[in-house]
């Protein structure tokens, strides 16, 4: 059995930063995370913002923040934005994707799909039976689906 590390315990309370938006997930689970480094308490965070300009991201950063300074030892605290390398909806992970479907929201079409075809299976029903029915959601990352089968709208996340 391996032995926690202090970067296990960091990736723990980052495991606990929930997205604003979407709080069934964590910063983790979205791939938002880069890189953490912890030097003599000085604890740096590399975030990398889902899209350019999204709202939450002072609120992510504040969530950070708060919950590593509960880390005893940690002084301070770093939280950048870095777009180099950019999110990738690829980085959502297993769990994560399960929870957007839990969420009511269908992740992301694989890279492998076909590109004409934007409609993600239904995360009620799991029907791949749905059209478009606004490619403009209520944030930048989604999209409004309706499916065919159980005649449910449903929010579905952009692959990028």
């Amino acid at each position: 059995m391996r032995k926690a590390t202090r970067g296990d315990a960091l990736m723990e309370v980052l495991q606990a930063v929930k997205d604003p938006e979407i709080p069934d997930l964590s910063i983790l689970e979205l791939g938002m995370v880069n890189r953490v480094t912890e030097d003599g308490g000085e604890v740096k965070v590399e975030l990398m913002p889902t899209f350019v300009g999204c709202p939450a991201l002072d609120l992510i950063s504040r969530d950070v923040r708060e919950n590593l300074f509960r880390q005893e030892g940690v002084k301070e605290v770093e939280v950048k934005f870095v777009m180099d390398p950019p999110w990738t909806s690829d980085r959502i992970t297993p769990e994560g994707r399960e929870k957007l479907k839990g969420f009511g929201i269908a992740p992301p079409r694989d890279r492998g799909a076909d590109p004409m075809d934007i409609v993600p299976e239904c995360p009620y029903c799991g029907a791949g039976e749905g059209e478009v029915h606004n490619l403009f959601g209520p944030t930048a990352c989604r999209s409004i689906f309706y499916c065919k089968n159980c005649r449910q709208p449903f929010e579905g996340m952009k692959p990028v």
